[in-house]
């Protein structure tokens, strides 16, 4: 079944926009390691949070994703620029109405 996992990253004031440009940065292997879908957004009246929602084929290949050295590299790169604030959630997808 389909992984999903949803969340925001809250990020140093005034350092939203490095951080949606990392993440936003064009990654193959993130569709070879079983990645479906990865969204990156953003809400103007929360000028300092990034709202990501990622699809996987499992939770074990999100897990193995986070090994990837190009991941790691990302990462390491947003986490000077991150607040701290962190929320999200991780379920397990069972249908939709878009698909049979």
């Amino acid at each position: 079944m389909t992984f999903a996992n949803v969340g925001t990253l809250g990020t140093q004031p005034g350092r939203r926009d490095e951080v949606v440009a990392i993440l936003t940065r064009r990654n193959t292997e993130l569709e070879t390691a079983g990645c479906l879908l990865y969204e990156v957004g953003v809400d103007d009246d929360e000028p300092d949070t990034v709202f990501v929602v990622e699809l996987w084929t499992s939770a074990e290949a999100h897990r193995a994703s986070l090994q990837l050295d190009s991941v790691r590299a990302s990462i390491a790169e947003a986490m000077p620029l991150l607040s701290g604030h962190m929320s999200g959630s991780r379920f397990t997808v069972t249908g939709s109405p878009l698909r049979a």
